[in-house]
């Protein structure tokens, strides 16, 4: 493969280009995550950024169909938005659905729009291991707004925020009271907490949804990145496309205060230190898979299974083995 090529392609805006980029920085081949890294660093010499928005949510809360009309608001205001699905894998089979596409089935047609369904092959946080890298090659590629959607997530897996310069939150009508709004985790990484379905007889239970949820934000503690009206919750219908263009608006002047403050390249220097952090993390979790240290493992795994170690001494002893590797 000529990685300068496909570098060159994918500044082009070439989309057969970028499908080959993401699957090649999603391989786990040594060779393909080598070749991966030469990639990344070629790209990564054209400085362009793009408007990375995380959106998280519950299951079946309508996440694909918010992307869908939001997506199509976005590429009526000639915006070329990239849409990142993050769909979750079996624990049994290590299978995906990678049915994110076929929902998007009109934004799918649009030519300034870009849907890759991966799965999350059992990585924990809501997204997959190497979105990261996928995110940077759609920015390269030229798209003005990268929306990664993560798998439907619980309370503490936030790892897209990570990622992303906003971080959206979808919330079902009558999905809490105050007291859920409060809690640690999800809610308070969220910039903007939207209201999905707020329409036809759920109507009325996503306007107290709505508030309850404006009331607790008020209770949270005020964070340095926010305007003083942020982070704050919205009533939008996706199927009605209600309450889009206003949340697209809350988005730009959030997006704008950051840049004029300086929070945005300061949130973009952190996630930069995070990931060089996740990295090295990974590569010594690499280190127990070779051949050596998986013997070594089970010969301590026995021994600890038939009383003669300790899992601490044992873990003491795999540690000083590495060590001298």
């Amino acid at each position: 493969m000529d990685i300068t090529e496909l570098a060159d392609r994918i500044l082009t805006g070439d989309r057969r280009a970028l499908a080959r980029a993401i699957t090649l920085v999603e391989s786990q081949r040594a060779d393909h995550r080598a070749q991966a890294g030469e990639l990344l660093e070629h790209l990564s010499k054209a400085h362009r950024q793009a408007l990375r928005i995380g959106l998280s949510g519950t299951p079946g809360v309508g996440k694909s169909t918010f992307i869908e009309a939001f997506g199509m608001l976005l590429t009526g205001q000639d915006l070329r938005v990239a849409v990142l699905a993050v769909d979750p894998s079996s624990a049994r089979s290590g299978g995906s659905i990678l049915g994110d596409k076929t929902r998007m089935e009109r934004l799918s047609r649009e030519k300034n729009a870009f849907i890759r369904p991966s799965p999350s092959q059992t990585h924990l946080g809501g997204v997959a291991r190497r979105t990261r890298e996928a995110v940077a090659l759609c920015e390269a590629a030229g798209f003005d707004v990268v929306l990664i959607e993560t798998v439907g997530v619980g309370q503490s897996e936030t790892v897209v925020a990570e990622m992303s310069d906003l971080f959206l939150l979808l919330l079902a009508p009558a999905g809490g009271d105050e007291l859920q709004g409060v809690k640690r985790g999800i809610m308070e990484m969220a910039d903007l907490i939207l209201i999905n379905k707020a329409d036809g007889d759920l109507k009325p239970a996503a306007t107290r949804t709505c508030a309850d949820y404006m009331g607790a934000l008020r209770l949270l503690r005020k964070r340095p990145q926010d305007p003083a009206d942020f982070p704050k919750a919205m009533m939008v219908s996706a199927v009605e496309h209600e309450g889009l263009a206003d949340a697209w608006s809350e988005m730009q002047a959030l997006t704008g205060w950051r840049k004029e403050n300086g929070h945005w390249d300061a949130n973009r220097a952190t996630q930069a230190r995070y990931w060089f952090d996740q990295e090295v993390r990974h590569a010594l979790l690499a280190r127990l898979n070779t051949p050596e240290a998986r013997s070594e493992m089970d010969r301590l795994s026995g021994d600890v299974a038939q009383g003669r170690l300790g899992p601490t001494a044992a873990a003491e002893q795999m540690l000083a083995t590495l060590k001298t590797a």
